[in-house]
This record gives structure tokens, C-alpha cells and sequence, in this order.
């Protein structure tokens, strides 16, 4: 069972978006004392006592408000109090039970057994002895925190984890030895179903010609050359505009979280259609997390082709999402069976690419030729000296750069280097990380 999703939600300015980041530890969401700077949803993975799971912060809800802005936020904050296995309903301890918490109460009542009352801004004993008036809302006693000063966070953290669902920690994206997870993601329709059932054989996946049929993430299992290929089918990520309210919108949060537990993600596009948002969104997101990316264009039999047919539809790919110029294409047909094989010789390929480990004195030699040929260049006229370079990761490989003023390094260079390290070793359809560091600095192959 994959991990528990948690929704954050509350009326504006309670402090949803400080507690996202203090579950997160990192400054992710967007934080700032004027109200609704949360618009959209935001996802992340929580580690917690050895456990983890995702939470998703939401935007305020304002159940009066006609503002079309506020509409649309108030929307979003609804998919995620249907989508999420457990909501955390936030607070304010400071301004008390306001009309719109009881409206939001009001809303939340038919969710009662998944939902956790949480008084926020609780940053001394002045405010528990309030506390009680939120039982009105009746969700039982509000737990007590401080998101901006940590206040209690940790004991919020150990009762959450008794109501929900959670994974066990692991370090490293990966599974056991010899099993590989594959997520096989994109629009609605474009055959993702029918591509999984192809790959074992069998039915495992309601296929139909309604876009959208699957609304969960399912697993499947297959044996293929000694490695264990879990493939987990996802419903389609959908234009926001179009997704009508229902069950069927509900899918986008799964999606990501099978990214987020995926190996190798494998976006299937259509050929027949042209390279759209959705999945540039898809494989932005992939990419961002470091996943493993093959690309599948399905449908391939509906396409009137010539010898330059699969040149042209590459070029466009490579034009529409630059950053994934890495990721190996194959062209298929789920109907007529067409290059079905390749996909699974493809998945082990990228999985070998991923756990490629290339040694410290490669490495060097390559650096050498590399900076030598366009040695790094600041504005300041400061010089910037490598020292060495070392890959102390695999899945993803991580490359660590020494040198005597990271800091000096643009973003120019970075990519500059980045592509010359995939000239020179490859990696074809692993998403590689480069890190930059003084000589003194201690390696953290985590970090």
C-alpha cells in the first residue's frame, strides 16, 4: 500500500504553509503574512521516527468569498479534502473560532474519522488555556503547536503517525535487490492501461476507450531477465480547466506519489497528438526528483509516417522539454503489440545507466579535458580553480566537483559541464546530480 496523503487546510493566514515547511523541513511553500499566497497545491514527502508520508499544503478557504481567485483556491482546497486519506484541519489560536472555521467545521463533518483538529500559534501557555472553545467544531480537543518556532511539532508528529498510514524510510530512491518500480504516467487516453496489460500478458488493468478510467494507482508485477518489474499505472494528469469536479480529478495526487516511489518513470505520449503542458508538467516534476525518465510514444500505428516521420516527432520532443534530451524514445503500439519488447529491454537498460558508477580517475581525466577546453569565467575576474571530482552515488549518480569558489560557478557552466559529462559517460535516461563544494568542505554524499 502506497503511503498516507495528508491535506492541510483552513482558512487563510492560519499558518498552513509554515506548518508545510516545518513537516518538510525546507522552505518549500511560499510564506507571507498577506493572505492566499497559497493558491495551488503543493506536494512533499515527510520523514518522521523512521516512517514517512506525503502531505500536501492547500490554499485558505473562504466559503463567502465570490471572488473568482478565491473560488478557484476554494476549489483546489475541496479536491484535497476528497483526494487526501487524512486531513489536518488548522486554527489560529491567537484570533479563536471564527465564522468561516465553523463553516469549514461544516464541511468537514461528513471526513470527522480522518481528521485532526490542530490549533496553530499556541507559543506559550497563554493561548492552551483557550483551547477549549475550538471543541465547538467538533473534532474533539485541538492539538497544540507552534509551526514557526517548532513548539511541540514533535510530539504533533509521533500522534499523527498512530491515525495514519506510512512507509518505511529509504534513503536511497530504490527497492530491494533485483525489483525495479516503474511508474508508466501521462494524459488521460493515451494508452497507459493498455501498455501495462501488453507488458504481463494479462488483464490486470480495466482498459476502455473513456478517458480517465483509471482512478488509482495499481501495481503489477513481471519476471523479465532475473529483475522484478513492479509497473504501477497511474490515472492521467489533467488541465486544470478541464477536470470537472468528481472522483475522476482525483487522481493527480496518486499520480505524483507514484513518481515520488517510482524507479524509472516512463511517460507515455500519444503520436498522433502533438507534445502538450500536461506532459511537460509530468516530466518537469520526474526530472525534479531525480527519477529515472524513458519516454513511450504510443499509438505509433495511427501515424502516417515516412522516413523522416520518427526524426521529426524526436525533434519536437527535444524542442518542448529541453531537459529531457537524456531520456531513450521508443515507438510503440499497445494494439498491434508494435516494439512491446523494447519497453522492458529499454526499463533494464535506463536501470544499469542509473547504477553506472564511473571511477574517481575517469572522472578527473574527463574534468581536465572538460574545463580545459572552456575554463569557468566570473565577472569579478576571480579565478576559479577544480581541484577533482568524484561520484560517491548511484541511482541517482551524484558527481561532487572540488574546487576553490563554488559560489563563483554560474548556472551557464553548470549546465556546460552537466552536458559534457553525458557526452563523455552517457546516462542515457538517468537524471544526474551535480554538486559544487570547496575543497574543505566535508562530503555528504546525501546532501
Amino acid at each position: 500500500m502506497a503511503r498516507s496523503i495528508v491535506a492541510i487546510v483552513g482558512r487563510p493566514n492560519v499558518g498552513k504553509s509554515t506548518l508545510f515547511n516545518r513537516l518538510c523541513r525546507k522552505r518549500r511553500a511560499i510564506v507571507d503574512f498577506e493572505e492566499g499566497i497559497t493558491r495551488d497545491r503543493k506536494y512533499e514527502q515527510v520523514e518522521w521516527s523512521g516512517r514517512q508520508f506525503m502531505v500536501v499544503d492547500t490554499g485558505g478557504i473562504n466559503p463567502y468569498s465570490d471572488d473568482k481567485m478565491d473560488k478557484a483556491v476554494r476549489f483546489q482546497a475541496e479536491l484535497s479534502i476528497q483526494e487526501a486519506d487524512f486531513i489536518l484541519y488548522i486554527v489560529d489560536a491567537h484570533t479563536g473560532v471564527t465564522d468561516i472555521d465553523m463553516e469549514i467545521g461544516r464541511q468537514l463533518s461528513p471526513y470527522r474519522d480522518r481528521v485532526m483538529l490542530v490549533a496553530n500559534k499556541v507559543d506559550n501557555e497563554k493561548y492552551m488555556l483557550d483551547l477549549h472553545e475550538f471543541m465547538q467544531l467538533g473534532f474533539g480537543e485541538a492539538f497544540p503547536i507552534s509551526a514557526s518556532q517548532g513548539r511541540n511539532s514533535g510530539n504533533f508528529l509521533d500522534a499523527l503517525l498512530k491515525r495514519i498510514q506510512t512507509d518505511e524510510v529509504d534513503i536511497q530512491i530504490g527497492h530491494p535487490e533485483n525489483e525495479i518500480h516503474i511508474a508508466i504516467v501521462g494524459k488521460p487516453n493515451v494508452g497507459k492501461s493498455s501498455i501495462v496489460n501488453r507488458l504481463t500478458g494479462e488483464e490486470t488493468v480495466i482498459v476502455t476507450d473513456i478517458p480517465g478510467t483509471t482512478r488509482d494507482s495499481i501495481d503489477s508485477a513481471i519476471n523479465y531477465f532475473g529483475k522484478k518489474l513492479v509497473l504501477i499505472d497511474t490515472a492521467g494528469l489533467k488541465k486544470k480547466g478541464r477536470i470537472k469536479y468528481g472522483v475522476e480529478y482525483f487522481s493527480s495526487m496518486r499520480t505524483i506519489d507514484s513518481i515520488n516511489r517510482a524507479d524509472i518513470v516512463v511517460l507515455v505520449m500519444d503520436g498522433a497528438e502533438e507534445v502538450s503542458v500536461q506532459d511537460k508538467k509530468i516530466a518537469s516534476y520526474a526530472h525534479r526528483t531525480y527519477r529515472d525518465i524513458m519516454i513511450v510514444v504510443n499509438k505509433w500505428d495511427l501515424v502516417e509516417k515516412d522516413e523522416k516521420t520518427t526524426k521529426v516527432f524526436k525533434e519536437k520532443i527535444a524542442r518542448a522539454m529541453p531537459f529531457l534530451t537524456y531520456a531513450p524514445i521508443v515507438f510503440t503500439s499497445a494494439l498491434t503489440n508494435l516494439r512491446m519488447r523494447n519497453i522492458l529491454k529499454t526499463m533494464l537498460e535506463v536501470e544499469e545507466q542509473s547504477h553506472r558508477r564511473v571511477s574517481t580517475s575517469m572522472l578527473n581525466k574527463f574534468m581536465e579535458k572538460a574545463v580545459g577546453k572552456n575554463p569557468p569565467f566570473h565577472s569579478t575576474g576571480k579565478y576559479i580553480k577544480f581541484f577533482y571530482v568524484t561520484q560517491p552515488q548511484v541511482h541517482p549518480p551524484k558527481f561532487i566537483f572540488f574546487c576553490n569558489k563554488p559560489e563563483l560557478i554560474s548556472d551557464q557552466y553548470k549546465r556546460y559541464l552537466h552536458n559534457q559529462l553525458r557526452n563523455e559517460f552517457g546516462f542515457e535516461g538517468a537524471t544526474i546530480k551535480l554538486n559544487f563544494r570547496g575543497r574543505n568542505e566535508q562530503d555528504d554524499p546525501l546532501s
